[in-house]
């Protein structure tokens, strides 16, 4: 019953930070853009948010090892909590350059934040499992699909704050939220909970074998061709289009959520294999090669202009990406525990969501200069460009062994 206890709370915890994250990048994207920022000025905005997301990964997981998850979730809520007041201080009347500056310093310590408070999260799911492979599948997957769709609506509630309360007061409605987690975070978890005998060096901490390495490799293409076209180019096209703030916030919402619902249904998709390889890695290449065919044809209809509302053959066309996406994210989630076999949870999953920060940043530097330079079609045919490089990488990957079968959760 501990166990149930912890991980309910840790993944209420979670729960709350993502809801958040969410709003706070629709609440930055929408507000500078309607500034007048350009695209390329809107994804530097990022930048800092997603570099400091590679090195807490790493840092974090090896943290969460040595002194434990409680007290690294703790943190994270309580950079969370800053960066959003440090958002909220920016005065209007400062001059472009300064703002930027600002704004990138706050989403960096709100990129440390997340990325400390997921790898301490995910890594709790672990540690929390008490019945064996079956029960934590089942946990990974809940937990997966529920943080996802707990994001989207956080997206969502960004455009709808903005809207309804505008930018300062929604920020420090956001803090005032996660202070009350906090202090929930604080009295209700065992503190050594995760604990372990952490790495003594860092040649040590990227000791990775050569299947792991090529699949968190795999995960910086695959999750750079998603953001290539999510973080900026997709809100400035449906925007331009049109498209009302709550009406923006509310389809990438539902796309988030809609993710999340596929990720937690993706094992019952997937062929699966005793071994936990032989039909895997076949799986991973063939959703692999759909996933790449797609941003490659929506390009070309986009470019053609053959629909007459281009809007709607974006979103329909992105819809079918995200399931296919859903699905392969959590293959290859599985796929790094399953290849690892480290006794250091923490620390397997920090290196691997290390990888994932590294796509996301590509992906979002692309969105912005591809968005500026070509609209949507360019950030799709890069979408393509970066699918085709992951395919390859998985092509590589050794289908023998095998050493361990726990399963991380999805990004």
């Amino acid at each position: 019953m501990g166990g149930i206890r912890n991980y309910l709370i840790v993944t209420a915890s979670y729960w709350s930070f993502t809801l958040t994250d969410g709003a706070l990048r629709m609440l930055v994207l929408l507000h500078f853009y309607t500034l007048g920022y350009t695209p390329f000025t809107l994804a530097t905005l990022f930048l800092l948010y997603e570099t400091a997301g590679i090195f807490a990964n790493l840092g974090g997981g090896w943290l969460a090892t040595r002194y434990g998850i409680p007290r690294m979730l703790q943190v994270g809520l309580m950079l969370q909590i800053g960066g959003l007041l440090l958002l909220s201080a920016m005065n209007p009347a400062w001059g472009p350059a300064f703002s930027v500056t600002w704004v990138v310093i706050a989403q960096g310590v709100s990129g440390v934040a997340k990325d400390i408070t997921k790898t301490a999260s995910k890594s709790a799911i672990k540690a929390t499992s008490e019945g064996g492979a079956g029960q934590l599948f089942r946990w990974v997957a809940w937990f997966t699909g529920s943080k996802n769709a707990m994001k989207g609506f956080g997206f969502f509630a960004g455009g709808v704050l903005l809207q309804l309360v505008g930018f300062h007061p929604a920020l420090w409605l956001m803090a005032g939220m996660l202070v009350l987690v906090l202090g929930g975070v604080v009295t209700s978890l065992p503190t050594t909970l995760g604990k372990a005998k952490a790495s003594k060096s860092f040649g040590e901490l990227f000791a990775k074998s050569r299947a792991v390495n090529l699949i968190s490799a795999a995960r910086i293409f695959l999750f750079g061709s998603r953001d290539v076209w999510f973080v900026v180019g997709l809100p400035v096209f449906l925007y331009a289009n049109g498209w009302k703030y709550i009406e923006v916030a509310g389809f990438i919402a539902a796309w988030t959520i809609g993710y999340g619902l596929v990720q937690a249904i993706a094992p019952s998709v997937i062929r699966r294999s005793p071994d936990g390889l032989s039909r895997e890695i076949p799986e991973a290449r063939l959703w692999g090669t759909v996933l790449t065919a797609i941003p490659a044809v929506l390009a070309v209809l986009v470019q053609a202009r053959i629909a007459s509302n281009p809007a709607l053959l974006v979103v329909v066309g992105l819809s079918v990406f995200g399931f296919v996406f859903a699905v392969i994210s959590s293959l290859h989630s599985y796929l790094v525990l399953a290849y690892a076999g480290s006794k250091k949870a923490a620390e397997d999953v920090g290196f691997y969501y290390a990888a994932n920060a590294a796509g996301r940043l590509t992906g979002i530097l692309l969105s912005g200069a591809l968005t500026q330079y070509g609209g949507l079609p360019a950030c799709l045919w890069g979408s393509a460009a970066m699918l085709a490089l992951c395919l390859l990488l998985t092509f590589a990957l050794p289908g023998g062994e095998r050493r361990h079968v726990a399963v991380p959760a999805a990004e």
